[in-house]
């Protein structure tokens, strides 16, 4: 009788030792199975599939102070395509024109001003002339605040019987607390802006 007593009570150890160590490692088992989970939630939400022209890119989140720089460049190139680039239209000068106002402040107003003043656009719709820029690099500088920026450019103005082209550097610097949207997609804006070199490199005829 004691004899089967001892063979249940090793048995009763035997399943509480048994059920212990299942519960363990059930909570174990859970445990690695939610942490695995977490991160993977995490992953798909830092990436966005983008659909273009029938085929799946794609893209992933990332703090905005990681591509400034990169914001920056794009923001101080747009501006100025839109400023250089020119035709003997009036409505298409007046479009680039206005787009180009909203990345800048009154700075670029100036400029516009100015060489409206001079009767520089008359001249480019009553001689045909038509303006195109190409930015060869872009200088920023974002230990500064707000950021400097300076940009290198060649202009190619086509006239009816020759090519100019013209060197390009300007300066100025961006402010970035703005709040984005469909006309500054950015929520940048170029203060200070200053031409500091507009020369001609060479003429050739066409």
């Amino acid at each position: 009788m004691f004899r089967q007593m001892k063979n249940i009570d090793s048995a009763f150890r035997y399943i509480r030792t048994f059920s212990l160590f299942l519960i363990a490692a059930c909570v174990l088992i859970c445990g690695y199975s939610l942490f695995n989970s977490s991160r993977m939630v995490e992953r798909m939400q830092s990436r966005v599939y983008i659909l273009l022209n029938g085929k799946l890119f794609e893209a992933y989140a990332a703090e905005r102070k990681e591509d400034i720089e990169v914001e920056v460049r794009d923001h101080v190139k747009t501006f100025h395509q839109y400023f250089f680039s020119l035709a003997p239209d009036e409505k298409v000068i007046q479009r680039n024109i206005t787009s180009a106002l909203y990345l800048c402040d009154f700075s670029a107003k100036k400029q516009y001003d100015n060489l409206k003043e001079g009767g520089y656009y008359n001249n480019l719709i009553s001689a045909n002339i038509s303006q195109q820029i190409e930015i060869d690099s872009i200088q920023v500088n974002i230990n500064t605040n707000p950021f400097y920026f300076r940009c290198f450019a060649k202009e190619k103005i086509t006239r009816t019987t020759s090519l100019l082209t013209r060197n390009l550097i300007t300066e100025g610097y961006i402010r970035t607390n703005l709040k984005q949207s469909d006309n500054n997609p950015h929520g940048f804006l170029i203060e200070r802006w200053n031409i500091i070199e507009n020369r001609d490199l060479k003429s050739e005829n066409r």
